[in-house]
């Protein structure tokens, strides 16, 4: 699954220990899910979407 994960943390100058905070996440879990080794439960993954405030289609994507 690809994801947006590092772009829109970026664009709120967020390092990926910030937004581990906000998930109550590993730093490393943070780093895995931006890398693609890792792909979020769901509840991880409506968590991320409500820290963004965006739908969870907008930050993740199906590989083809």
């Amino acid at each position: 699954m690809k994801n947006r994960l590092k772009v829109l943390r970026a664009e709120r100058n967020w390092s990926q220990a910030d937004l581990a905070e906000k998930l109550e996440v590993s730093r490393q879990s943070v780093n895995a899910i931006e890398t693609g080794k890792y792909d979020p439960s769901l509840p991880l993954a409506f968590r991320i979407a409500d820290v963004f405030a965006l739908p969870i289609e907008d930050i993740f994507q199906r590989e083809d």
